[in-house]
């Protein structure tokens, strides 16, 4: 059974969002973000378009292979034409609106012990809902950063720092590098002062710092430079330099200073 939390956080991350999008004029939806030519109805449009591969892969296997393969064949600038399309619909944001719903059914609904394919390797419905809250936080923040908006952080930042967490050897991988042995010990205060830790305690390799900095660090929205995160140990210092939350290849990340 998907984990109903983690649903629900899901729900609340989208509606954050909504909130601050929802009100804006016509010409606003164009403002450029940190994204380099996507405006913030790009960033929707983007969110919309991957919640429509992610309710494919959890209803319909066959199409979602499909849907891949015909991305696989046109790989460089897929994500860019496609947020391109979406940016240009009237109802974007009632489109958003009805796919961010849909997805949140489908999984509720994925039986237990269901992997669904997906750009990387097959993952559960709650990994699934997870990763979908992370990508809708990380956008988030771009639109976020066009607009001056300051957001709260919540509890549901452990979501996306367990991520982060989890894809250490893939970001070591994706980097052409072969990842540490050891496992390495994370300590992350959230929002609200409390500790949240992986790995085990007397490992020699540490991260240390708030969990909004780690969040805008493995998801590559601040430059390591601008955040409080700090690494005990030369394996662990060399994977904030390349951590990434998010499938695909290394991003460019932001600039130093570039929110200063």
């Amino acid at each position: 059974m998907t984990d109903t939390a983690v649903l629900a956080d899901l729900e609340a991350e989208g509606d954050a969002l909504d909130r601050v999008v929802r009100d804006l004029p016509p010409e606003v939806w164009r403002t450029p973000t940190p994204a380099p030519g996507w405006s913030i109805a790009h960033q929707i449009a983007h969110l919309a378009w991957t919640d429509s591969m992610a309710l494919l892969a959890a209803t319909d296997d066959a199409e979602f292979k499909a849907a891949l393969d015909r991305a696989m064949t046109r790989l460089d600038g897929y994500i860019d034409r496609a947020a391109e399309r979406g940016a240009a619909r009237p109802d974007l944001l009632a489109h958003w609106r009805e796919r961010r719903a849909a997805l949140a059914g489908a999984l509720a609904a994925v039986p237990d012990g269901t992997r669904l394919p997906w750009f990387g390797p097959p993952m559960s419905a709650t990994s699934m809902a997870t990763a979908r809250l992370m990508e809708t936080w990380a956008h988030g923040q771009d639109v976020a950063d066009a607009l001056g908006v300051h957001r709260e952080p919540t509890a549901r930042l452990r979501n996306i720092a367990h991520i982060g967490v989890r894809a250490r050897d893939f970001a070591y991988r994706v980097n052409g590098r072969t990842p540490p042995e050891r496992p390495f010990r994370v300590e992350l205060t959230g929002p609200a002062g409390e500790v949240w830790t992986w790995g085990p305690a007397d490992a020699g390799q540490r991260v240390t710092g708030p969990a909004l900095d780690f969040c805008l660090l493995v998801t590559q929205r601040r430059h390591r430079a601008d955040l409080a995160v700090t690494a005990e140990g030369p394996d662990a210092d060399a994977w904030l330099g390349i951590a990434q939350a998010f499938a695909g290849p290394p991003g460019a990340g932001r600039a130093p200073g570039e929110f200063a």
